[in-house]
């Protein structure tokens, strides 16, 4: 059985072991893999594991052997799931993995927005403390989170974690789900948006939810509110988000996901006023990086038993 990992990098830059992997087949490691050399190396897998490499329609009739498709992520958009379905082949990915390490850098971008711990400790290493003629000092109004609103837009289990400690901080939560039957009140996304100190999104990018976050919706937020997207880029129309900050109609957002991954230089956002982005690392603890390759072997093992789980192309 050949297994070809075409991307295994980011999930393991050599903290983790791909041992286990190894005892399923012969398996060949890439770090990253451009688009045209996907084919010539999966050429002649039967068993392919990527996280962003893309596998669509062109790659999938030219891998005559594939039988089965791991997607080293939750999200599996990087696969043509239904040409991979009309071949025979398996698709599977892997839920739930980071929910926690998700909800803990939602608040590390908060407490960033909000008191600020960065800059602060930039400005005492670079002597500003030492020079202060008082024993303390700040720039910026430093902000408690007990009874500010968080509007929660999603509630599956990262929104629900992100809930669960935001209640710990004694911050009312509100949320914008239909499907939701938690006991948190609940508000149309515009009423959401009016009544949140903060927004923070969890909801999958589908059609529906492409561009959710515009111009319209962002003019209903206060002045002083912070935008959160540790979901998914494109929910967000990056030129409007960039006006509403530049022209202080939002206090401030802060993104661990945009549009285009990595962002082109021009990227409105990058050059905004009071906008903290991070590189896409909500998910990548170490625990949850363990997490993940542990639960895509065993995805593999109850495959290659005949007893799949995990699968996203069986409707």
């Amino acid at each position: 059985m050949k297994i070809v990992v075409l991307d295994g990098y980011t999930l393991n830059p050599g903290d983790l072991s791909w041992d286990e992997l190894g005892l399923l087949g012969d398996v060949k490691i890439y770090d990253r893999t451009p688009a045209e050399k996907t084919i010539e190396r999966a050429g002649t897998a039967e068993i392919i594991l990527t996280n962003k490499t893309l596998l669509m329609a062109p790659e999938i009739e030219a891998l005559h052997r594939l039988k089965y498709i791991g997607v080293l992520a939750t999200g599996y958009n990087v696969v043509d799931t239904e040409i991979a379905k009309q071949k025979g082949i398996v698709v599977t990915n892997v839920p739930a993995y980071s929910t926690m390490s998700v909800a803990q850098h939602v608040f590390a971008l908060i407490m960033e927005f909000f008191n600020g711990v960065g800059l602060l400790s930039d400005g005492v290493r670079n002597g500003r403390w030492s020079r202060s003629i008082d024993f303390c000092y700040w720039d910026e109004p430093l902000t408690e989170l007990a009874g500010l609103t968080i509007g929660i837009v999603g509630f599956g289990r990262i929104g629900k974690a992100v809930a669960t400690i935001a209640e710990a901080f004694g911050m009312r939560v509100i949320v914008s789900d239909p499907s939701s039957v938690a006991d948190y009140e609940k508000f149309p996304l515009n009423e959401l948006f009016m009544h949140s100190d903060i927004v923070t999104l969890h909801c999958p990018l589908t059609p529906e939810t492409k561009g959710i976050i515009n111009s319209d919706i962002l003019k209903l937020m206060k002045s002083s509110a912070l935008l959160v997207n540790t979901a998914r880029g494109p929910l967000i129309v990056e030129g409007d988000l960039a006006d509403a900050l530049n022209d202080g109609k939002l206090a401030g957002a802060a993104l661990d996901v945009l549009s285009a991954e990595p962002p082109a230089s021009d990227n409105p956002l990058l050059s905004a006023k009071n906008c903290i982005i991070t590189p896409h690392v909500a998910w990548a603890t170490f625990e949850a990086r363990k997490r993940l390759l542990a639960i895509a072997i065993e995805n593999l093992k109850l495959y290659l038993e005949g007893k799949p789980v995990n699968m996203v192309n069986n409707g």
